[in-house]
């Protein structure tokens, strides 16, 4: 199975310079184009559940050998 990542940069909401960043895995279905269109609904589902932080960048990626290790 293909996996692609919708990767988030978070920061804290009580300390915005605390940043880290998440990798959300999803099956491959579409390629890039797909993931870029179904993102933003993905990171408002994503985000109701996380209430302490803050996504303030995003992109689409395909995983890299040392994260699929």
């Amino acid at each position: 199975m293909d996996v692609i990542d919708l990767v988030i940069t978070i920061c804290l909401v009580s300390n915005p310079s605390s940043c880290r960043e998440e990798r959300l895995h999803f099956e491959d279905k579409g390629g890039m184009l797909n993931c870029m269109f179904l993102a933003p609904a993905e990171i408002a589902r994503w985000s109701e559940g996380h209430p302490k932080v803050r996504v303030v960048r995003w992109k689409c990626a395909y995983p890299t050998k040392e994260l699929t290790l």
